[in-house]
């Protein structure tokens, strides 16, 4: 017979008549090395010196009963080998119900306390037969509903999982009824499996290269995110010179990589939108009862991720330290910009208390700065008589609003319009949220100023003030990222009396001339006859395809006017999948194709204007020359 079991067969006698304590207190209350301390509601346990593994030590389970039977606790986290793992309500249910058990049997039987705080399982056994007050303890303590068809711990115990540094965890387990779809390779190290679920949203989960390494890797990365959190680590290539710090083998890479995202970067934002058809991130408070959820190519899925409630400070932290706003209770929204570490760029929208049951954050990808006119031809978001059409209005001064629903691209429409500008016309552009690609326009020799507006308060200035700012700063080109409130009023009457004379363009939330009409007089309050300086509307728009999610122009429309008496006529509209034009310019009864002639010009004139750029859109988009650069140099001898 082996040693314990013959231990526990005279325990057992021993405990039947009375003298369960004849063997002394001190193999009663061996335990694990694992310190133990409550966070609140949550119990954490460093397994740095133990195993740590609540399925396989029995050590560790006493540990964690014993204390459980002091305090109730809502999570366990155990910290082991640069890993951490947290056990939710149910899995600490479990053990706070053994916990529970040895509190109330107190020495009754101390040798059971014992067993059901190792093994709860094979602990309990026999307890739902016996009618004594150890019976009813089982009963009491939950003990018994706990084991109930439970044969091994790995079918009650299903932690989520993430490295020690990071703010995250990750559910590995995946239901059974899932069914696996697609698996997406990304340039971070990562894996993302998608699977479609009955009755729910598709699930996108992450298989993170952080928990790829082996024990002693994940050391020197715990280890070289102390040496930059104690400062012995400092400035530049911090990360790298970190790993080099706490080894004396060469750097890996991989190792840096991920040091340095969890350091210097976004963490698991990082990951996620490493994938190209991710486009956004939803952080829904509170955080630990939420895993995260992606846009991915417009589909809304639900991540294997959870951000944790530190995390979620950490990235409210970061955000304020990176824009410069603030972000506290006292101002309880932001919207800023943010740079990943592979150069993508973020827009992010924040709320927290008390508008909010703690922090929720929306990361949603920035309008790409890399799209010209002819890239869009390229790329079938306007076919070449659209582009050709545009080119020559912006360059010839057209008012013009940039309209769609959210996600339909109107802010990347706006600054390709952009570079449409002239060299020699100076714009001014009003944000409250960096995104139009003021330094690429700057780099191709555009005169860009950028003015940054905010609520008010504090030393940022109001939309109308910066418009009003902006009619000071030179004549020229006029752009408002988007027109939403009180600068609407301005930016109109500025239109009405002539004191913009040059290209004003800007973006608005409507589909189509009509909705845009009604939202600019009847919301914003601008006059009928105001809002007869708009020359065009263009409308864009988001829509699926067997590929995925695409953009596309759909309308462009020309306002017409007569004192309050405003209507819209289409240039181009969408037949299938592209717009395509309608003949009214061909016909010859554009009013605008007819205003934007010159002095010394005809009709006739503008429509061939129109013809060579079209011409030339679909030259440049034919021969790949769709960059910033290339479309500039192509540019220079154009009428």
């Amino acid at each position: 017979m082996a040693l314990d079991e013959a231990e526990r067969t005279v325990q057992d006698f021993l405990s039947g008549i009375g003298l369960s304590g004849l063997f002394g207190d001190e193999k009663l209350e061996s335990r694990c090395d694992c310190e133990l301390e409550f966070d609140d509601r949550t119990l954490v346990v460093d397994a740095s010196e133990c195993n740590g593994n609540l399925v396989e030590s029995p050590d560790c389970r006493h540990s964690v009963v014993e204390r459980l039977a002091d305090r109730e606790a809502e999570a366990i986290v155990v910290h082991s080998n640069g890993m951490k793992y947290r056990y939710g309500a149910d899995d600490t249910e479990f053990l706070g119900a053994a916990g529970r058990f040895v509190e109330l049997i107190g020495t009754r039987d101390e040798v059971l306390a014992r067993e059901v705080a190792r093994d709860p399982i094979d602990g309990a056994a026999g307890l739902e037969t016996r009618v004594d007050a150890i019976g009813d303890i089982a009963i009491e303590s939950g003990l018994l509903d706990a084991v109930t068809g439970v044969e091994e711990y790995s079918d009650v115990f299903s932690p989520l999982v993430g490295l020690q540094i990071a703010y995250y965890y990750v559910e590995q387990s995946i239901e059974g009824n899932a069914r696996l779809v697609d698996v997406r390779e990304i340039e971070t190290g990562s894996t993302a499996r998608i699977y479609e679920r009955e009755d729910q949203l598709p699930l996108y989960a992450l298989d993170i290269v952080d928990l790829s390494f082996a024990s002693e890797e994940r050391e020197l990365i715990v280890d070289g995110y102390e040496a930059i959190a104690e400062g012995w680590v400092e400035g530049d290539r911090a990360a790298s010179r970190a790993i080099e710090f706490v080894s004396d083998e060469p750097v890996d890479p991989t190792l840096t990589t991920v040091l340095e995202k969890h350091t210097d970067g976004y963490g698991i934002l990082e990951d996620l939108f490493a994938d190209p058809e991710v486009t956004d991130v939803y952080v829904t408070s509170p955080v630990t009862d939420n895993p995260l959820r992606v846009e991915l190519d417009g589909e809304a899925m639900e991540t294997n991720v959870h951000l944790t409630e530190t995390g979620a400070k950490a990235l409210a932290s970061r955000v304020r330290r990176t824009s410069g706003r603030a972000f506290s209770r006292a101002k309880p929204t932001i919207d800023a910009t943010a740079s990943l570490a592979n150069g993508r760029g973020l827009r992010i929208a924040g709320v927290t208390d008390p508008v909010a049951d703690g922090i929720g954050f929306a990361f949603r990808e920035q309008a790409d700065d890399r799209f010209t006119l002819p890239a869009l031809v390229a790329n079938g978001t306007m076919p070449a008589e659209v582009a050709g059409f545009l080119s020559t209005a912006i360059e010839r001064n057209a008012a013009t609003l940039i309209a769609g629903t959210r996600g339909s691209g109107k802010t990347t429409l706006l600054g390709t319009l952009l570079y449409e500008v002239t060299p020699d016309t100076r714009t001014v552009i009003i944000e409250d949220t960096p995104e139009l690609p003021v330094g690429p326009l700057q780099s191709v020799g555009r005169d860009v100023q950028a003015l940054r507006t905010g609520t008010g308060d504090g030393p940022e200035i109001s939309p109308a003030d910066a418009l009003r700012t902006a009619l000071r700063l030179g004549d020229g080109a006029l752009v408002v990222g988007e027109i939403r409130g009180e600068e609407a009023r301005v930016l109109y009457e500025a239109m009405r009396v002539g004191a913009n004379a040059n290209a004003v363009l800007g973006t608005i939330h409507g589909d189509g001339a009509a909705e845009v009409y009604e939202r600019v007089v009847s919301d914003l309050k601008v006059e009928p006859s105001s809002f007869s300086a708009t020359d065009l509307v263009i409308t864009v728009q988001a829509y699926r395809t067997p590929s995925g999610r695409s953009r596309r122009v759909a309308r462009v429309e020309e306002v017409l006017g007569d004192g309050d008496d405003i209507w819209f006529e289409p240039l181009y509209e969408l037949d299938e999948t592209q717009a395509v034009p309608t003949g009214r310019i061909d016909r010859g009864e554009s009013r605008f194709v007819n205003a934007m002639a010159g002095p010394t010009e005809e009709y006739a004139d503008v429509r061939q204007a129109i013809a060579d750029r079209t011409e030339l859109m679909k030259t440049l988009a034919d021969d790949g020359r769709v960059s910033p650069d290339e479309v500039a140099a192509s540019y220079t001898d154009r009428g």
